[in-house]
């Protein structure tokens, strides 16, 4: 889940070249369901360099972001806020197992003085997600608008931490579609909310039949609540799987 990784990266030469841009006008039609009308010339996911950017340039556009994750990439600025537009498929690729989540004693003795609730304050889940003084942000802007829309969509999702005053003290956000589901990014404002908050997440997803549960990298953090590592083929193989499940 790329809470903080944002490395410097050099500008690659490669694009993602505009073909035809969707036609969000046509009667009937859902972003989602322009995929197949040649949106982008769709990079291959497995033509990563060794940071795991497959390509520079394209948009945020709705029917954009949900051909990337079904293809295996997702969205992150490569150098922080204001940086260029990557689109990333690290190898290995960090997956969170739905029923695999490491709760502590000590965590499970803290779950509940909290409360669990999902979808009630999107926009607000993002921009703590998103904070300013959060080291090694990207979140900016143009992504807070391109995921509330995802979510005015049904297809972009928060998982919200609220106190016993019913105050929002973390969350998780993510992109469901099918079978899988790709965790963005997950903030606390007090201890533990954060890992409260994968921790219903993966309960969510379990309830609803998602298979594959994307967490982007493995860092030391999500390793110790029980995500892991797989090769970046195993990682597509699985996303197909769970991509027709759907």
């Amino acid at each position: 889940m790329n809470t903080m990784r944002s490395n410097e990266c050099q500008e690659r030469s490669r694009r993602w070249e505009m073909d035809t841009p969707p036609d969000a006008s046509r009667p009937g039609a859902a972003p989602w369901e322009l995929v197949g009308e040649s949106i982008w010339e769709m990079p291959d996911a497995s033509d990563a360099d060794e940071d795991g950017v497959v390509a520079i340039g394209a948009d945020l556009e709705a029917a954009t972001l949900v051909a990337a994750y079904s293809n295996g990439l997702f969205p992150m600025r490569v150098q922080g806020r204001g940086g260029p537009l990557g689109w990333w498929s690290p190898d290995p690729r960090g997956i969170m197992p739905i029923n695999g989540f490491h709760a502590s004693r000590s965590l499970r003795a803290a779950r509940p003085k909290f409360s669990i609730a999902l979808n009630q304050d999107f926009e607000a889940v993002i921009r703590g997600c998103g904070a300013a003084d959060r080291p090694h942000g990207w979140i900016d802007e143009s992504f807070f608008d391109a995921y509330c829309e995802l979510h005015s969509l049904g297809v972009a999702h928060a998982v919200e931490v609220r106190n016993e005053s019913g105050d929002l003290v973390g969350g998780l956000y993510g992109v469901r579609i099918a079978g899988m589901f790709a965790g963005e990014s997950m903030f606390h404002a007090v201890t533990n909310a954060s890992k409260i908050a994968l921790w219903a997440t993966c309960e969510l997803l379990a309830l609803d039949g998602v298979t594959l549960f994307d967490v982007q990298w493995l860092t030391d953090h999500l390793a110790s609540l029980g995500a892991i590592a797989i090769p970046r083929t195993e990682y597509l193989q699985r996303l197909a799987a769970a991509i027709s499940s759907g």
